[in-house]
């Protein structure tokens, strides 16, 4: 989300749950994540196309030059096909070292982390969220994978989860939240413009890309994840108002702080939940066992013990 949406916040205290703090050694995830997303990009394209001998066949042509199926992959394999590769690779070294570890990790445990990421109000890519949600469940439980062997020989005492469960039981108190979209203009005959073309059958994604004057969520579609009724990251007047919104359905002309307009659209709502003391005490405890490492640590450097190895060498 761009700026002129987030509001101005105060440094992290205990009362916030230090949501900064507890980020510090799962940034891997989010690599994952932007990994994710544009492996299922891949994925897509090479579901797309069959398999062509010599990929000779013409794709698109530009005033009578063709462009071949082959030079279409060739690019395709050059922008996105090492990290995709990354990706894949990675996962499998994962599951080979959860079986060397015997380490498991629940549907519950996944479940509480795809709802604290949809909870989270920064330093989450709003792109994963595009991602299908059976893969975005796959990488986290990558990622718990990761962590658990990164943690499996740190003992944190139970005094010390009890008390960050006391601190910050707010963190694990989740509202609902609702994936919106955001269509921003400078005046209210804009808007009413842009509800016309809504109501006439243009799609909010396509109307935000062409209209909207916020190009950071407009290059998305309007997209800016999810919003909380609470939640101070983003405009008050769109927190206060996206609950009101039905599902697949837009807003009213609704009038942000700093004079602009926006059209809000609901694409999901996610139902809130409550977890208790025993649902997040692993989580907690895994969480501060990771604190206590010297720096953050990616699947990569299981590679060597996995025998790992890949298309670029490296």
């Amino acid at each position: 989300m761009s700026s002129n949406l987030n509001r101005n916040r105060p440094p992290s205290s205990p009362a916030d749950g230090g949501r900064s703090k507890r980020r510090l050694k799962t940034k891997p995830l989010l690599i994952l994540l932007l990994l994710l997303f544009i492996g299922n990009l891949l994925w897509f394209v090479a579901w797309l196309i069959p398999n062509q001998p010599g990929g000779s066949e013409e794709v698109a042509s530009v005033d009578g030059q063709e462009i071949t199926r082959q030079q279409w992959m060739a690019a395709m394999e050059e922008l996105h096909g090492r990290d995709t590769l990354l990706q894949l690779v990675n996962e499998k070294v994962m599951e080979t070292a959860a079986k060397e570890y015997k380490i498991e990790v629940s549907d519950k445990e996944v479940a509480l982390e795809l709802a604290m990421l949809r909870s989270a109000q920064e330093g989450v890519d709003k792109t994963i969220f595009s991602a299908n949600e059976d893969q975005l469940r796959d990488t986290l439980k990558t990622q718990l994978i990761l962590e658990k062997v990164l943690t499996k020989d740190i003992v944190i005492e139970d005094e010390a989860v009890e008390k960050f469960y006391t601190e910050n039981q707010a963190l694990y108190d989740i509202k609902d939240a609702y994936r919106t979209k955001i269509i921003v203009v400078d005046s209210i005959a804009e808007a009413d413009k842009a509800v016309s073309e809504l109501e006439n059958g243009t799609s909010f994604e396509a109307l935000a890309k062409e209209r909207s004057i916020d190009t950071a969520t407009g290059s998305l579609g309007g997209d800016i994840g999810y919003i909380t009724e609470s939640q101070s990251a983003v405009d008050p007047n769109i927190a206060k108002t996206v609950a009101s919104v039905a599902v697949d359905s837009w807003s009213k002309p609704l009038k942000l702080t700093d004079g602009r307009i926006a059209i809000l659209s609901v694409t999901e709502k996610a139902e809130g939940q409550t977890f208790s003391y025993d649902d997040v005490k692993e989580h907690i405890s895994r969480e501060l066992a990771l604190e206590q490492l010297p720096q953050s640590v990616t699947p990569e450097a299981f590679w060597r013990e996995f025998d790992a190895t890949w298309f670029y060498g490296e």
